[in-house]
């Protein structure tokens, strides 16, 4: 522990005779996870959306026409309900459909309640067993007598998936590149610094310290380096997003029926994965730039 302290003192001195070096380095690093970090709450978010919108996937709405007598409806059930990889048909009423749709809107449902008529229709709910079956459905039921319309979101879903892969493809790139600037950063920043102390540290190894004992501290340095960073870039992200989520979130929820994730939730898994890539970062950049005056 002595000699850990004596590492960790040592990089804050050199950071102290560094102050300019060291600052833009963290501004540098914190301003590439801040980026990473919005990748990463819309990837969450959109994966979310398509996620809440896949228990759909294999639910298709068939809306009825107003003015259906019993028995009309009684058939539209019947005929949907004899076609092939039909699990299970529900009739909704158009009353419970408000219902549902209060529910939905959480605190904002009271809108609801002033509406002079309730302009939802009947209609059924049918869950089909693959997506093939739930083609055919979604083809045949219009023709059904009594039938109004029918709402089927495969290709909302297949566009989510496509948006989603496509946010992660560029997160990862985004990524990768950054990385590399970052490490690339530290390491002429810790080279900087090593400079500054080429005598010094020749002096140490002429008296025969070791080569982990010169390059503790630089590694140490490069460590505090991306704690700091991932500390700030964690904390502007919570800000930003919290700060979107708070404006829009809301109208997001009232009118797609769908929430965003809380910012709460994300910010502990950002900041594990801030911590893990600034210190990534920090012991790479450290190590490749003390690595040639060691001789190893």
């Amino acid at each position: 522990m002595s000699r850990v302290g004596y590492n960790v003192r040592q990089a804050f001195s050199q950071m102290g005779r560094n102050k300019g070096m060291y600052f833009t380095t963290v501004l540098a690093i914190t301003a590439m996870m801040l980026i990473l970090g919005l990748f990463f709450v819309s990837f969450v978010n959109v994966n979310s959306f398509a996620r809440s919108i896949g228990k759909d996937y294999n639910v298709i709405q068939i809306y009825m026409k107003d003015g259906n007598t019993k028995e009309v409806t009684e058939a539209v059930g019947t005929a949907l309900l004899g076609m092939d990889g039909v699990e299970k048909v529900e009739y909704v009423t158009k009353d419970q459909a408000l219902d549902t749709l209060k529910d939905r809107w959480g605190d904002n449902g009271y809108l609801l309640e002033n509406l002079p008529e309730n302009p939802l229709p009947d209609s059924y709910t049918v869950h089909v067993s693959d997506k093939d079956a739930a083609n055919d459905v979604a083809a045949a039921a219009p023709g059904i007598e009594g039938v109004d319309d029918v709402v089927y979101y495969r290709d909302t879903i297949e566009k989510l998936a496509q948006l989603s892969h496509f946010i992660e493809m560029g997160s990862l790139v985004a990524m990768g590149f950054l990385i590399v600037v970052s490490i690339i950063i530290v390491a002429n920043t810790i080279k900087l610094t090593v400079f500054n102390r080429e005598k010094e540290i020749g002096i140490m190894k002429y008296l025969g310290a070791t080569d982990w004992f010169v390059r503790a501290p630089f590694l140490w340095g490069g460590i505090i380096v991306g704690v700091v960073s991932s500390v700030i870039a964690t904390g502007l992200t919570y800000l930003i997003y919290s700060r979107i989520t708070g404006i829009i979130g809301s109208d997001i929820t009232r009118i797609l029926a769908v929430s965003v994730v809380p910012a709460e939730q994300l910010t502990l898994v950002l900041l594990v994965m801030f911590l893990c890539l600034g210190i990534g970062i920090g012991v790479i950049g450290s190590a490749i730039s003390i690595r040639k005056f060691l001789n190893v």
